[in-house]
């Protein structure tokens, strides 16, 4: 057996707007709008099945959730707060939903579950939007207000916090490719955006460290392995040029505003003259399935001499053909990167459940427990066996 870590942390990732369902918010809004139907329609797609809505109805459904985790038996579970519940206009907080997600968090607590608490997950209040988003530098201070209040409701019972999502994602996807909310295409837009979230993220470790120094903070970022896929210089470069903008640039930024670093991690790009060309195993999404990477991007964080969660990582795998052997051997590249020197501490496993999937709707399905999208059923896939067996033995 392959051990890990003593106090390792096993978990699973979801987020607000693709789980909990009926929130008002820029995406919800985007969903609906006529421009994201005419999209739609033009690839011979049905706009109905790219509308939230209610999504998995977790708000609803918390106990449910709460089942899952336990059947899993993990010890540790991320989720995000959504800003447009909280907040739905500026400065007035909604002390209901608050004392929700505060409830919630001590039922985990109860059950023997850390929460791990993402302030910002991609979507923002519509007020936020109608004042340019993250293009606008007042949003910062808007997400420090926000941000205040939270943990002063919630940090005596919350330890880790995650600042925001894969900023640099949401600042491409949002602003240079357009195919997120607001859409747009200016390379001097994405680099504002960029700034502000870094911004973001430094003013919200200020407000959190204020309130008690001895919290947890870090972000989580959007990792991907690039590698030469023929050992030519050009190929190298342009590796080495993705791996920059891609991985480090927010995190050299950050370094000295984070207790511990949060990757996500979905993708590898072998650079040849086909750029990104996929092998054999895939996902539903057709992405590539390479477990190696994982090990190969937690080994370049040593340089920051920071303790490592990995917040997301799995696949879209409706079958559940895959999940069992990715999951194993993804590990396995984790228990090396340890070996050598990694200070990881947790394994969150995206998602705890079936869930919207932004631009990509309904059709993707990461989760351990599949979702009957009509009833909110939840039900097991055989991989849920694996994952508490994994967890039971606290390793390979």
């Amino acid at each position: 057996m392959t051990p890990f870590p003593k106090n390792f942390f096993w978990g699973c990732s979801t987020s607000a707007h693709q789980i909990e369902g009926h929130v008002t918010n820029d995406w919800s809004q985007w969903e609906q709008s006529e421009r994201r139907a005419e999209e739609l329609k033009k690839k011979g797609k049905n706009p109905s099945d790219f509308i939230a809505g209610s999504a998995c109805d977790s708000w609803e459904h918390a106990e449910t959730d709460l089942a899952c985790l336990n059947q899993l038996g993990v010890n540790a579970y991320r989720f995000s707060i959504e800003w447009s519940r909280v907040e739905p206009r500026r400065g007035e907080f909604n002390e209901e939903v608050i004392e929700r997600y505060r409830a919630s968090i001590m039922t985990l607590r109860q059950n023997g579950i850390e929460p791990f608490v993402t302030l910002w997950h991609f979507t923002v209040p519509l007020w936020v939007r109608d004042q340019g988003g993250w293009e606008s530098a007042q949003t910062i201070e808007d997400f420090a207000a926000f941000t205040k209040r939270i943990v002063e409701a919630l940090g005596e019972d919350v330890r880790f916090w995650i600042t925001v999502n894969e900023p640099i994602v949401y600042a491409v996807q949002s602003y240079l490719i357009g195919v997120w909310p607001p859409q747009q295409k200016s390379f001097f837009k994405t680099i504002r955006v960029a700034h502000n979230l870094m911004r973001a993220h430094k003013r919200a470790y200020e407000v959190i460290k204020a309130r008690n120094p001895e919290l947890q903070i870090g972000l989580s970022n959007h990792s991907i392995h690039f590698s030469a896929k023929q050992p030519l210089l050009f190929n190298q470069l342009i590796a080495r040029v993705g791996t920059y903008f891609w991985n480090e640039w927010f995190l050299n930024r950050a370094r000295n505003h984070q207790d511990f670093i949060g990757i996500n991690y979905y993708f590898h790009k072998s650079v040849d003259f086909q750029f990104g060309k996929k092998d054999q195993i895939v996902s539903d999404l057709n992405w590539e399935l390479y477990p190696e990477g994982l090990g190969r991007v937690l080994l370049s964080l040593k340089r920051f001499h920071k303790p490592v969660y990995i917040t997301e990582h799995g696949l879209a795998d409706k079958d559940d053909r895959h999940r069992a052997w990715y999951l194993k051997e993804s590990l396995a590249a984790v228990a090396r990167a340890i070996e050598k020197g990694i200070d990881v501490r947790g394994y969150f496993h995206w998602s705890l459940i079936d869930n919207f999937e932004w631009a990509d709707g309904f059709f993707p399905r990461f989760g351990f427990f599949a979702v009957d999208y009509q009833t909110c059923k939840r039900t097991a896939r055989p991989s849920v066996e694996v994952y508490r067996e994994i967890i039971k033995r606290n390793g390979l």
